[in-house]
């Protein structure tokens, strides 16, 4: 399994993924509310793992600039048609990687990773790649599953059994506190960590966290 591999898989599920139903709206509602109120009418936002580009088509339209990044090529070309039914200036799309980003001084004001640390298979080189990318006091802003905090049988059985047949894409293991010592670690001071699901268990941290110096 590598990157070029799962980006086939998103590439290959990026229909049926874009007209699935979202599981929890009035979480993911909150999540924009709460992201809105970070950022500001000058941020210039990087957003990793846009998907399909739903919640960069809600974010884009409030900021100065923002660049809209997913490793499928086949989920940005979904991006870009619905950009084009509704096109904001601000708005661009791109298929990439973080690692693929060359960092520049001052790039970006605020990066954001909805569902998305758990999916990349390096997370300190990710972190730092996006510490980088970080003008000086700039945010990060994560809402990622923390797969150890579910039911043992998903990473031990569920997991390995869907990967070995081909329907699920890499994904990293690990619990809500080490993901928060792994930003750390990066060179972040955590700001917020908040619980935004509205139903059922919520293994899904929306954390808030500042480049430190």
């Amino acid at each position: 399994m590598s990157t070029e591999s799962d980006a086939r898989f998103w590439d290959r599920t990026s229909r049926h993924y874009a007209a699935s139903a979202m599981a929890d709206q009035a979480g993911y509602e909150r999540t924009l509310d709460r992201t809105r109120a970070v950022l500001r009418p000058d941020s210039r936002v990087l957003e990793l793992g846009c998907g399909t580009g739903s919640t960069a088509l809600l974010l884009a339209g409030d900021v100065r600039s923002y660049l809209a990044t997913d490793l499928s090529a086949a989920m940005i070309a979904i991006a870009e048609e619905k950009h084009a039914a509704k096109p904001l200036p601000a708005l661009s799309f791109r298929s990439a990687t973080a690692e693929a980003l060359m960092p520049e001084a001052g790039q970006f004001d605020a990066v954001l990773g909805f569902s998305y640390l758990h999916l990349v298979r390096d997370l300190p080189a990710t972190l730092r790649q996006i510490h980088a990318l970080l003008a000086d006091d700039g945010v990060f802003i994560s809402k990622t599953p923390c797969v150890g905090e579910m039911n043992p049988l998903i990473p031990m059985l569920l997991l390995p059994a869907m990967r070995a047949i081909g329907k699920a894409p890499h994904a990293s293991v690990f619990r809500a506190a080490e993901l928060e010592q792994q930003i750390k670690a990066a060179g972040f001071d955590i700001v917020a960590v908040e619980k935004h699901a509205t139903k059922g268990n919520d293994y899904r941290p929306y954390i808030v966290a500042r480049k430190s110096a």
